[in-house]
């Protein structure tokens, strides 16, 4: 994972999760604590999620190295401090808030499964030991660090199931997530949960993810004639004069339409301009989308034509994105004519243009893109990968299980919220099939084994 925790990416994260950012009721318990004198009593809570998301049978544990980040310098500022001292009851001691000032996370450990471990439901995730009143503050944080950072991950981990090793996976749901903060923690997070690229530049500057992009249909449409095109010409590769690129891709553009017995005239010169007027800024990352109006009969001929153009001129274009319609039978009618012209022209690199496919995919659309005939090369996930369409949470949570060396267990009157009292280990066990199973430790067998007899 090509990841980068310099001054950055900590900047960034201390200013989305500052030590505030937690519920109120962390500080009047703490204070609570504090004036009992229990504020300094060793004390060990666990974070795990109850039911494994999704329907399925496994979750990714992420977000680890940000609790790290987090608690090493978590430290409230005088202002922090100024600020509590507003909002909570005006009876609370002013040695609290002294108490506040010199608060740290060095008396603070933790024991965690790898990053990007698949884990299982009830199996801790987190361990976090140290003071009383400490540990108590950490909840809300660390539960909003981990909680979205594993879900999206594991949803990301079932796209990459959904689309097999082959088919390249990029996030692009910025514009759809829940706010900047829930935007970059996709980026990361999907990154670690198997997407190959993101759109998101701010998340390939932070974390060293491998960034992408191609153009909307607003660049396309911007466009309606070739006057419009400025620059007019393109330097070749190789080097010489400026050649008239419009000129030239007119003429490769009538070849074309020839080959494939298409009528020039239903071709739409905004399109074709935008094309050109891209191509000449970027003529080594030629992908446009070539959806707009119509791919069979303008989108893919101008894009064949700007590409052969390309071509002469000794640059390499890479190829197109669909983002409407049916992707799987518009993606083997777009490959059909690559190989058309690669064999008319004599460009064998045309045969292997990429073929990007987008057009708010699921998980379940991608299972059934795999099932069909298609020649799609890389698919851009948005909507349902970073809002977690099928499960808005993951639900973890984080309880004691233990104060003063002694085991604690929350009973409940409801049994699913009832938990396993005192530390414990996580071992991978496989059963006769090569499944992994999830258990917890010699304790937990140890309390059925006792409570079964």
């Amino acid at each position: 994972m090509a990841t980068c925790e310099g001054k950055e990416a900590l900047s960034s994260l201390l200013n989305r999760v500052p030590p505030l950012l937690t519920d109120l009721y962390q500080f009047t318990m703490a204070y609570a604590y504090w004036r009992a004198g229990r504020h300094n009593e060793p004390a060990v809570f666990e974070l795990f999620f109850r039911d494994n998301p999704f329907g399925g049978g496994f979750s990714l544990f992420a977000g680890l190295s940000d609790c790290l980040l987090f608690l090493q310098n978590f430290t409230f500022s005088d202002d922090d401090v100024e600020y509590l001292r507003s909002v909570l009851p005006a009876g609370t001691d002013p040695a609290f808030f002294s108490y506040l000032k010199e608060l740290d996370c060095s008396s603070v450990s933790v024991s965690a499964v790898p990053e990007g471990s698949v884990v299982f439901a009830r199996v801790p995730l987190l361990e976090v030991s140290g003071p009383l009143a400490v540990v108590q503050l950490l909840e809300t944080s660390l539960l909003c660090l981990v909680n979205y950072a594993s879900l999206v991950c594991s949803n990301a981990a079932r796209f990459r199931l959904a689309a097999g090793p082959r088919r390249r996976l990029m996030e692009m749901g910025l514009r759809r997530a829940q706010g900047p903060d829930g935007g970059l923690t996709a980026s990361r997070y999907t990154y670690i949960g198997g997407f190959d690229l993101t759109s998101n530049a701010l998340a390939g500057r932070l974390f060293g993810i491998p960034v992408a992009g191609t153009m909307a249909h607003s660049y396309v449409t911007s466009f309606s004639s070739l006057e419009e095109v400025w620059p007019q010409t393109l330097v070749p590769s190789g080097g010489g004069g400026p050649i008239d690129f419009i000129c030239l891709v007119k003429g490769w553009l009538g070849r074309v339409c020839q080959l494939l017995g298409s009528k020039t005239n239903l071709v739409r010169e905004g399109e074709l301009a935008a094309f050109l007027s891209y191509a000449i800024a970027y003529p080594q990352n030629f992908l446009p989308v070539i959806d707009s109006y119509s791919v069979s009969c303008s989108g893919l001929l101008c894009f064949c034509a700007v590409a052969l153009a390309l071509y002469e001129l000794q640059y390499q274009p890479l190829g197109v994105r669909l983002d409407s319609g049916d992707l799987c039978r518009q993606s083997l009618e777009v490959r059909r004519v690559f190989k058309e012209c690669s064999k008319q022209f004599s460009v064998p690199q045309f045969e292997s243009l990429i073929i990007v496919g987008t057009n708010s995919i699921s998980e379940q659309s991608l299972a059934e893109l795999n099932k069909k005939d298609n020649e799609i090369d890389v698919v851009g996930v948005g909507t349902h990968l970073v809002t977690c369409t099928r499960q808005p949470s993951l639900g973890c949570v984080y309880k004691l299980i233990e104060v003063r060396g002694r085991p604690r267990m929350k009973m409940s009157e409801d049994p699913e919220k009832s938990t396993l009292p005192g530390r414990k280990s996580v071992y991978r066990l496989l059963d006769s099939d090569g499944q992994c199973l999830p258990v917890y430790n010699t304790l937990l067998l140890d309390y059925f084994a006792n409570t079964l007899q």
